[in-house]
């Protein structure tokens, strides 16, 4: 088996690639969008075909190659279905294995924390930890519904139970180093070894850390598998129209699943609660669709962006108050609501038909 770490200078990011010289299959694991050309020239030199372009969560730090990858050479991407990276080919949940090159497998550890959708990837002796666990360190847990508790519980009940050998290959590493090891982690990570989950979480509250400075640009970005924004709305088109994934679970199972769970109203009752008022109005569209015609006094804030931005609107502080979510046609929007109800709060409507409708009813 052929198998490289990659490093992105820029912005600390280790990907990896693991690939069978003799079938010719080939796995990328969290890959940088800055240098897909360097990507193809590594797989063109050895003849491979690249089967899966996996990620380990949605960055904050950097935009992955996934998307360009599928346009150039028609790679399968695979985020997990809790990240809310709705174009991906592949919702990937725990569990779930990968296999190619003649019986090669790659294992899915969900290890959330860092982000609600963080995985791990186990391969042969070594696991891709992502941003779960660095050397000597782990992700921090301040964003993208992170939470210290979780992350404490994966990483001590999940990896650290895997064979004291195991390699531990991270997404990031700041002082030069490249892999360590499970028995290493466990007994030396000055952050986990020996401290009790109350005290990682007290040490996760207090890190004090800055925004990381790309967030505003790569999350969105990687919600869309790192398509531009232009591309973006032929991923949504495409997820609207119920593209299917590995999972058998279609974009349309998925938005017919949230409406059971949600309070969708038609045009009519909309425009009667804008009428009658107190109620905030969110467009969860990109905002190139929202400025070319939104609802009066509506709150920008993409369905990409959501969970990660939400808290930082000052109108919606109050989850009691009501909220009405609109998108083009009502998927995206129910989707939405879903995640906002999730969130706390209690409130939330989903205008059917989206603004297409409303358009419509004009």
């Amino acid at each position: 088996m052929l198998f490289k770490q990659l490093f992105d200078p820029e912005t600390w990011t280790y990907t990896y690639l693991i690939a069978d010289p003799v079938s010719k299959d080939a796995v990328f694991i969290d890959p940088v969008n800055t240098h897909i050309d360097d990507y193809i020239a590594l797989l063109e030199a050895d003849g491979l075909q690249l089967k899966y372009s996996l990620e380990t969560h949605v960055h904050a730090d950097h935009i992955t190659a996934s998307g360009l990858l599928r346009q150039r050479l028609g790679a399968q991407t695979g985020v997990s279905q809790l990240c809310g990276a709705e174009a991906a080919d592949i919702q990937i949940q725990d569990g779930d294995i990968f296999e190619f090159a003649g019986g090669e497998q790659i294992k899915v550890i969900a290890t959330p924390g860092h982000t609600r959708g963080s995985i791990s990837f186990l391969w042969r002796d070594r696991v891709f930890t992502g941003d779960s666990l660095f050397i000597g360190g782990c992700g921090r847990t301040d964003f993208q519904g992170g939470d210290a508790g979780a992350l404490y519980d994966c990483i001590t009940q999940r990896l650290f139970t895997l064979p004291d050998e195991t390699l531990v290959y991270p997404g990031h590493d700041y002082q030069g180093r490249w892999v360590s090891s499970i028995i290493q982690e466990r007994t030396n990570n000055p952050r986990l070894a020996g401290k009790s989950r109350a005290e990682f979480i007290e040490i996760m509250a207090n890190l004090n850390l800055p925004k990381p400075r790309l967030i505003d640009e790569a999350v969105p970005a990687n919600r869309y598998c790192g398509l531009d924004e232009n591309e973006r709305q032929d991923a949504v088109a495409v997820r609207e129209t119920a593209r299917p994934v590995r999972t058998t679970t279609t974009a349309q199972d998925k938005v017919a699943a949230a409406k059971q769970h949600i309070t969708e109203v038609p045009i009519t009752t909309a425009k009667q609660l804008l009428k009658e008022g107190n109620i905030v109005v969110v467009d969860v569209r990109e905002e190139s669709e929202y400025a070319a015609g939104h609802l009066n006094d509506a709150l920008l804030l993409p369905r990409g962006v959501l969970e990660f931005k939400i808290g930082s609107v000052p109108d919606l502080a109050d989850k009691s108050k009501a909220v009405l979510v609109y998108c083009r046609t009502g998927g995206r929007s129910a989707l939405a609501a879903q995640t906002m109800q999730e969130l706390g709060y209690n409130n939330v409507l989903s205008m059917a038909g989206g603004f297409e409708a409303w358009q419509k009813d004009a």
